[in-house]
């Protein structure tokens, strides 16, 4: 099993408002279409700055202390009750990257093949991006580095020998969008 999340729990300061928000809500349906159809057995969202209704499928994870940054919300997925039932890993997926969709999603779940002992990352011509697959032996490494406004990056630099990069440059640019 591979759960899906989308970390939407951020303020958007430079983009003007929380993400999650943008276009009505557009950017979180396209993300989680993303994950569900990409291959995704559950999806979770991340929020915190703002509180929706999540999207039909997907379950809503509060983040209460959304403000420490990234790393609050990748924590709050790793300890979320779905993740905690073992699944073979997580897709960690962004609000604002409207134009990853579900192929993107598809491909970086066909290849981690649901392997707990997998690290798996979009690059996008070269330049690596989100989704990110954790399989679930990494969990526990991923937490002990949360910090701040950073998430699972610096244990996938530390083990940067097994991280398998998938280019999907071919399916979506790969830019997030910071400014409106």
């Amino acid at each position: 099993m591979a759960v899906g999340a989308v970390l939407a729990a951020g303020a958007g300061t430079r983009f003007g408002m929380p993400k999650i928000l943008a276009e009505q809500g557009l950017w979180l349906h396209r993300a989680v279409d993303a994950l569900r159809v990409g291959g995704c057995d559950e999806v979770l969202v991340a929020m915190g700055a703002a509180i929706v209704e999540p999207p039909a499928g997907a379950t809503a994870i509060v983040v209460a202390d959304w403000a420490v940054g990234l790393s609050a919300s990748v924590r709050a997925v790793l300890d979320s009750p779905p993740v905690g039932h073992d699944p073979a890993g997580v897709v960690l997926h962004v609000v604002d990257m409207p134009d990853v969709g579900e192929a993107v999603i598809a491909r970086i779940v066909a290849t981690a093949a649901r392997d707990p002992g997998r690290i798996v990352r979009a690059v996008y011509g070269g330049r690596p991006g989100h989704p990110v697959y954790l399989g679930r032996d990494h969990f526990a490494g991923v937490r002990a580095r949360l910090d701040g406004d950073v998430g699972a990056a610096p244990y996938l630099r530390a083990h940067a020998g097994i991280v398998e990069s998938v280019e999907c440059g071919d399916l979506a640019s790969g830019l997030d969008r910071d400014e409106p």
